[in-house]
């Protein structure tokens, strides 16, 4: 299977559903720029969440080039709420997963991207503390 998301520069936005652990679904929007350098490739994403008064997050990771086999790939970000994240991106079929914990400990989470066309994925994700749910979304991102 030929993945764009992540695979391919461009531009995806987003809308969807975000749940922290005090509240029902609330509408999120955002764009995600992917591009690809010689050394690293860039993810610069935000996640609007539609709420009174709305709240955004900012998210920049860093992702090294993939190997030959192209599967796997570690990714940090930095997050001024969660600090400074590591991850990784796996392909498994239609899903790119990914996989991450804060470098301070505590902050862990996944997230699942389901390619249902090449220009369209579906994201499911959670971030946890220790055991406990802090948020969740699912979203559509188009390119």
């Amino acid at each position: 299977m030929h993945h764009t998301f992540l695979y391919e520069p461009g531009v995806w936005m987003l809308s969807g559903m975000f749940w922290s652990a005090e509240t029902q679904g609330i509408a999120v929007e955002g764009r995600t720029e992917i591009s690809h350098g010689k050394e690293c490739w860039m993810l610069a994403g935000r996640m609007r969440v539609l709420a009174s008064p709305a709240v955004e997050f900012l998210n920049v990771y860093t992702i090294e080039v993939p190997g030959s086999d192209a599967l796997s790939s570690r990714w940090s970000s930095e997050n001024s709420t969660l600090g400074k994240l590591h991850g990784v991106f796996t392909v498994v079929g239609a899903t790119i997963l990914s996989l991450y914990r804060s470098e301070q400990g505590g902050y862990q989470g996944t997230e699942h991207l389901r390619q249902i066309a090449p220009d369209q994925y579906e994201a499911y994700g959670v971030l946890l503390m220790e055991e406990r749910r802090l948020s969740s979304w699912h979203v559509t991102l188009t390119r």
